[in-house]
């Protein structure tokens, strides 16, 4: 954060290296129950009902206690049905639930920030419940077939259902994350043959899945409306050969005066593989105005624009206007410290899912063994720049040499790290801000220009032969 002496507030870089007392129990659990899913529970063995029972002793002291316990009970023998495994993977997901929690409860604690109040949403119930028992139904043979039984006659059962709620608005998120595990499955089959099983992974995609299939928890977030100024702080760009999506991380200032609160927007659009580097935002840019003013150091003014009680804005052009320029770096160090933290929803508590924007400067950088780590008050935080996207002008280099840094405060293997989003360094004795998302409005970058013209060229033809192909 920022200094003291300048108006703002320290970063605690000390808590941020503490253990979290009961954290790695916790996770032990979760990866024991994990392990059973490797082999199945059709025919459980002595290994699997030890895991089962790791399971349901660490939820004993919880309002799930007597239903994980049966559960884990009838799984060890073989006769589990849907609703034991509906409690196997809500006692996972609550365990996840709970280190997401102890993480997030740090970080406020090291930022000195506050973090909204939690809401619940309503439900409406039973929409499209045979559909759901149907996706439950396949969810259950998977656990009883293990990640090394699956072949495609199982993986194949999710068919059926994906194409019947995929044109249900309603069951899009769990039709959505259905077809991408099922898809994720056929190209591993058959299982008995895998080398490496992703098992965290797996068992992550399998127990949302489960609960996404209960009534009402698929359910549209609920939603206000957002009027005020809108200063971002980075964009963060991610990548797949056939998909890309860009947050916009920023402060929102209510026009009401009521305290700033930290929201994000993002977009996510399929891309050709042909399109590479700067080229993306090409794709990006039409759906999200967010971008361009982001790229160019705007403000945004926003009007009754929609957003979640976890702070992502529902983008509408009709909604919002360029404001006047507004510098990163200035927002962080002045606006950041007092923003609120978003909520997260229940379902979404989970570590992967941490990404706190914060601000650093002050620190000393070091690379060791190819890994950069910010030294921050005497503590060491380590930096990943493999997220550092390479359509933009942010650079491992420039961060390496930097002395301010905007990022996102994550969480993996174990430790805290940051990603950087912008960062200010010394260039031709000069200090300037080099942002990951600086050509997200375009830009006169040589290389960058390059890719932005092969794009264009790319979804040229693309359009033409798709056009086509319609015609015919």
């Amino acid at each position: 954060m920022v200094p003291a002496d300048q108006g703002g507030g320290v970063m605690r870089a000390d808590l941020l290296a503490e253990s979290i007392p009961g954290l790695d129990e916790a996770l032990a659990a979760v990866d024991a129950f994990d392990r059973v899913l490797v082999t199945g529970l059709l025919r459980p063995q002595p290994a699997q009902t030890a895991g089962l029972a790791e399971l349901a002793q660490a939820v004993a002291g919880s309002p799930l206690a007597a239903r994980t316990a049966e559960a884990a009970e009838k799984a060890a023998a073989g006769a589990a049905g849907e609703d034991h495994f509906i409690a196997l993977a809500a006692a996972r997901t609550a365990l996840l639930g709970s280190v997401h929690d102890a993480l997030a409860a740090r970080i406020d604690e090291a930022t000195g920030r506050s973090r909204a109040e939690e809401t619940v949403p309503p439900t409406d119930g039973e929409h499209g419940a045979n559909l759901l028992a149907a996706a439950r139904s396949w969810l259950s043979d998977l656990a009883r077939s293990g990640w090394q039984g699956i072949d495609h006659e199982i993986v194949s059962g999710a068919a059926q259902v994906v194409s019947a709620m995929l044109p249900d608005p309603a069951l899009r998120r769990p039709a959505a994350l259905l077809d991408g595990f099922a898809a994720e499955l056929a190209a591993s089959c058959p299982g008995a043959t895998l080398e490496h099983i992703p098992e965290r992974r797996w068992a992550d995609l399998w127990s949302r899945a489960m609960l996404l299939t209960l009534p009402g928890a698929a359910d549209a977030p609920a939603t206000g409306t957002a009027t005020g100024r809108l200063l971002p702080l980075g964009v963060d760009l991610q990548e797949h050969p056939t998909a890309a999506q860009a947050q916009v991380h920023a402060v929102f200032e209510p026009a009401d005066g009521t305290a700033p609160r930290l929201v994000c927007a993002g977009v996510a659009v399929p891309k050709p593989d042909t399109v590479v580097g700067a080229g993306v935002w090409q794709l990006l840019r039409p759906h999200l105005s967010l971008l361009e003013a982001a790229g160019e150091g705007l403000s945004m003014e926003i009007t009754d624009m929609p957003v979640t009680t976890e702070g992502d804005l529902i983008w509408s052009d009709e909604h919002a206007r360029p404001g006047e320029p507004a510098d990163a770096f200035a927002t962080a160090r002045v606006a950041l410290p007092t923003a609120t933290d978003a909520v997260t929803a229940p379902l979404d508590r989970h570590p992967v899912r941490i990404a706190v924007p914060v601000f650093l400067e002050g620190y000393t950088a070091r690379k060791d063994d190819g890994t950069l780590t910010f030294t921050v008050a005497g503590h060491p935080l380590a930096v990943d720049t493999d997220r550092i996207p390479a359509a933009g002008p942010l650079t491992p280099e420039a961060v390496a040499a930097s002395g301010a840094c905007i990022g996102l405060l994550r969480w993996d293997a174990g430790s805290f790290n940051v990603q950087p989003l912008a960062v200010e360094t010394t260039v031709r004795k000069k200090s300037v801000a080099v942002h990951a998302g600086g050509w997200a409005g375009g830009t006169t970058d040589k290389a960058g220009a390059k890719a932005e013209k092969a794009a264009t060229d790319a979804t040229s033809v693309l359009r033409e032969r798709a056009g086509r192909l319609l015609r015919k």
